[in-house]
């Protein structure tokens, strides 16, 4: 009987390894893949001149510029983040943060 039971814990520690195996692998794959498509985000510069996407939406802004700017870097953060702060007096935020997926040059026109 007991061999039996040392059996069985056995199998169950040898499936654990395997599953363990086969996860690793799985998200390697996933990661790779991801990773293939993925393109790097533009590095900015402090006291580059950029636009910001609207990012708040409801009624009435359907017509609304998709973007708001010139907004300024003030701070460059890890991980393609930037504080920036708004220049000139137009719609937006004085002082906000943003990712570099949500921001854009800007160009005046």
């Amino acid at each position: 009987m007991e061999e039996m039971v040392e059996e069985l814990q056995e199998q169950r520690i040898q499936q654990r390894q395997d599953a363990k195996k086969i996860f690793r692998r799985s998200k390697q794959k996933i990661k790779k893949n991801y990773h293939r498509k993925r393109k790097k985000a533009p590095m900015h510069q402090k006291g580059d001149l950029m636009a910001i996407q609207r990012t708040q939406f409801g009624s009435g802004l359907k017509l609304s510029p998709k973007f708001l700017g010139p907004y300024k870097i003030i701070e460059v953060k890890p991980r393609d983040r930037y504080n920036i702060e708004r220049v000139g007096n137009h719609e937006g935020p004085k002082l906000t943060s943003s990712s570099a997926d949500l921001m854009k040059f800007y160009s005046p026109g």
